[in-house]
């Protein structure tokens, strides 16, 4: 055929997708450790998932980003190729899949090359779209975050889920096994720690003068409590107001267990008046509260100011604090994200679920004293039983298999406590122990049952009434 290129003599050209600087720093880590093998050509394809891109910084124009950028052969911007359409929220439709590997294959000289992909978030787009387009190339998946110990969040098309050859991933958790993806055998493949924390160190360096500046300043006594910011009203998750007063309770819980100097480091799109009220409240607490508002990786900071403590809600940065860098951490508000996650399927519902479990109580200052020691594998392994239970529960059609873990999980260890993990309403669709009795399930929804009994208690009350007056 004319044009055609034997096998034997393609180039082969390697695309990574990364849409967050912490998740390229996840890829220099790979390439270093050599757990992408050699190619031809490696281009890093930026996406910049933001609502609004336009006022968003790329990761490419993150400060510490050339550090990373010669592990890459060329840097490419997805937002382009596809403007005006939305990373998010565009994917090519069926038939117009081969169109477009025409065109990305000539607006980006790949040629007749090999294609392989190192993708992220794969069950979303925009890493469902590049999957789509190269329909016939071999796809490996990296994970940077907690989500990938807990279930796929829906159910991958199997012409993508059977190119999959293995999952990359950090280990956030020793001891614990990821469920992402096992539905399609794809094995887990952790990265070397000290080899991600050396490309961390490198970014580090990298940090701008305003951080670097106030580090050394923050670093001249003891180790400043940092609070980590994620915009979880952004989520609908919370309400901002709730959020703002979430950041308080970390600010009162730090300056409880004696810090005086407290750093917060916002999420990068939250609102300038959250910071202006933690300073007011700092000052009421007799705190000296400095806010970060440049945007830089929390890793950086635990190596420029080695902090005393770390508070957060769910963000992986706490795992990375305890687990990589060795500094004492707690969570705050995670009961309460776990009462309003909804559906239950909800794909953070695994990260609240496994800091909730891990981590002490900010609150608790006899627990946080006694959690100083960094998250270990043998805390990991206790952890399977949960994290199984939950998976099913999530995602019960995809992973079947998990049933038994589920039921042995509920049976020995739903308590006061555990309980929080679960909703008695998915427990009872279900059929899993702690379900209600099915000839009590119709109670909750019957109107007259209810009626019945709110005129019990009203006489139960009257007559307590009547009894104290008497």
């Amino acid at each position: 055929m004319s044009g055609y290129t034997p096998r034997a003599a393609r180039k082969r050209t390697q695309i990574f997708l990364a849409s967050t600087l912490y998740g390229a720093a996840t890829l220099a880590a790979a390439i270093d450790a050599q757990s992408i093998e050699p190619a031809d050509r490696r281009l890093l394809l930026i996406s910049n998932n933001a609502a609004t891109p336009e006022t968003t910084p790329a990761v490419d124009d993150m400060p510490g980003f050339e550090r990373l950028r010669g592990r890459f052969d060329r840097v490419l911007s997805w937002n382009e190729t596809i403007s005006p359409f939305h990373p998010g929220g565009w994917s090519p439709r069926s038939d117009d899949a081969p169109l477009w590997e025409r065109h990305l294959r000539l607006l980006w000289n790949l040629g007749d090359d090999d294609i392989e992909l190192v993708l992220e978030s794969i069950q979303v787009n925009p890493a469902m779209a590049v999957a789509n387009v190269f329909q016939g190339a071999p796809i490996d998946v990296y994970a940077d975050g907690l989500m990938s110990y807990g279930p796929t969040r829906n159910k991958l098309d199997p012409l993508i889920g059977t190119r999959i050859r293995r999952l990359l991933h950090l280990d956030l958790v020793p001891g614990l096994r990821p469920l992402l993806l096992t539905e399609f055998g794809v094995e887990p493949e952790i990265l070397p720690t000290e080899v991600f924390t050396k490309v961390l160190a490198e970014v580090s360096e990298a940090a701008p003068r305003g951080v670097a500046s106030a580090s050394e300043q923050i670093a001249t006594g003891a180790g400043p409590a940092l609070m980590l910011g994620q915009y979880l009203s952004a989520l609908d998750i919370l309400t901002p107001q709730e959020e703002e007063e979430l950041h308080v309770r970390m600010l009162r819980g730090a300056v409880a267990l004696g810090h005086r100097t407290v750093v917060f480091k916002p999420h990068p799109t939250a609102p300038a008046r959250w910071s202006r009220l933690l300073e007011k409240k700092a000052a009421e607490l007799g705190a000296e509260l400095t806010v970060l508002d440049t945007p830089v990786l929390a890793e950086v900071l635990y190596q420029r100011m080695r902090p005393a403590l770390v508070v957060g809600c769910f963000s992986t940065a706490l795992l990375t604090a305890s687990v990589f860098y060795g500094l004492p951490v707690a969570r705050i508000g995670t009961e309460v994200l776990l009462e309003r996650l909804s559906p239950y399927q909800n794909s953070n519902r695994m990260p609240v679920t496994i800091v909730d479990a891990l981590l002490p109580d900010l609150e608790d200052h006899r627990a946080v004293a006694a959690g100083g020691q960094p998250v270990d594998e043998r805390a990991g392994r206790r952890l399977t039983g949960l994290v199984s239970a939950v998976g099913f529960c999530m995602q019960a059609k995809i992973y079947p298999g998990l049933r038994p873990a589920a039921e042995r999980y509920l049976s020995a260890h739903l308590d006061s406590h555990t309980w929080r993990y679960f909703k008695r309403r998915r427990l009872t669709a279900l059929a899993l122990p702690g379900a209600v009795p099915s000839q009590l399930a119709f109670i909750p929804r019957n109107e007259a049952v209810r009626r019945v009994a709110r005129r019990a208690r009203a006489l139960k009350r009257s007559a307590l009434k009547r009894t104290a007056t008497g």
